[in-house]
């Protein structure tokens, strides 16, 4: 056997070996989310997945699971938790069991519009709010936009805060959307998105509230009839990854999903703001009842004061009274 033979022998064998540790290197996320294909989060979970992608040249991949496949909110933040699930998205309301002081987010009338929502999330608060989750075992990657939340239901017209009386609506287990509509005589049903369209459908619930692009999206105006565009609170949903799954990536990998999300969060953010308008006109040609103006002053007395004198008298008011300095930066 010729020197040159040899060699060539050995780089075949060799090349098994190659292939087989380049392989190992490659490292593919699952990431899930509750709502529909035909949403935001969904278009730009894909798009996250596809730079991701195209930044490591293929050596990270992710593949996304829409509208609850692998599990309602709580399942999949309980999967990510414990590292069975690399990345979930849901809304915010659905981990202030495991960090109580994100709930000030969700504060009813807080937000005066998405440039504010922006300088909070993107800022010193969002820093310190994304730090309320390290000890439960999630990495934040971002804070993406749900938007800002109306009521519907299949009963009456809301126009003001008595016409909510007696109605079981659906909110998120969140303590200051259940408040708020205790406050305003309604029936608060907190359950997962996943469960929301049958229970609507079967009437176990009268309303429900969600931002217009989701009402649309998840086609909620099949089984309600009446909208209200309340805006009463502003939701946002938390991006997290499983920090166990986070630390293990290289750091190349680790810095390529940061710096990815960082480019995705806010195209979200603009894609779902830029379908807000349009979905309302959606609505109403599907047949939806639309009151554009109930008196928002009247809701907001009866909720605001006592909701955040609540959230104050576990945690101080600091974080809310930034919040509301953020408004004017």
């Amino acid at each position: 056997m010729t020197r040159l033979t040899r060699r060539a022998m050995l780089g075949l064998l060799a090349a098994p070996a190659f292939i087989g540790a380049a392989r190992a290197q490659a490292v593919r996320l699952r990431f899930a989310h509750p709502h529909p294909e035909a949403d935001s989060w969904h278009r730009a979970a894909v798009m996250f997945a596809e730079k991701l992608r195209e930044r490591t040249g293929g050596s990270l991949t992710v593949q996304v699971f829409p509208n609850g496949v692998l599990g309602s909110d709580p399942t999949i933040i309980s999967a990510a938790r414990g590292g069975t699930l690399d990345i979930a998205l849901t809304g915010n309301p659905f981990f202030t069991g495991l960090a109580p002081r994100l709930n000030v987010l969700d504060l009813p009338f807080q937000f005066r519009d998405r440039r504010h929502v922006a300088a909070v999330l993107d800022g010193r608060i969002g820093q310190q709010l994304r730090g309320e989750l390290d000890s439960s075992g999630l990495a934040v990657l971002g804070f993406w936009d749900i938007g800002f939340r109306n009521v519907t239901n299949s009963r009456r017209p809301i126009a003001t805060p008595t016409d909510l009386r007696g109605l079981k609506i659906r909110t998120t287990p969140n303590p200051a959307h259940i408040k708020a509509f205790q406050l305003l005589g309604a029936n608060p049903a907190p359950m997962p998105f996943t469960e929301l369209f049958t229970a609507l459908e079967t009437r176990t619930v009268d309303g429900q509230e969600n931002p217009t692009t989701l009402i649309l999206n998840a086609r909620f105006y099949e089984v309600q009839r009446h909208l209200s565009l309340t805006r009463h609170a502003y939701t946002a949903g938390i991006l997290a990854m499983s920090r166990q799954r986070f630390e293990a990536l290289s750091p190349a990998h680790r810095d390529s999903v940061m710096t990815v999300a960082a480019e995705v969060t806010p195209q979200q953010r603009q894609m779902n703001e830029e379908a807000e308008g349009g979905s309302v006109t959606e609505l109403r040609r599907r047949g939806m009842q639309i009151v554009e103006e109930p008196d928002r002053e009247a809701f907001a007395r009866i909720v605001v004061e006592e909701t955040r004198r609540d959230y104050a008298s576990r945690f101080g008011a600091d974080l809310p009274e930034a919040i509301a300095a953020a408004a004017g930066s």
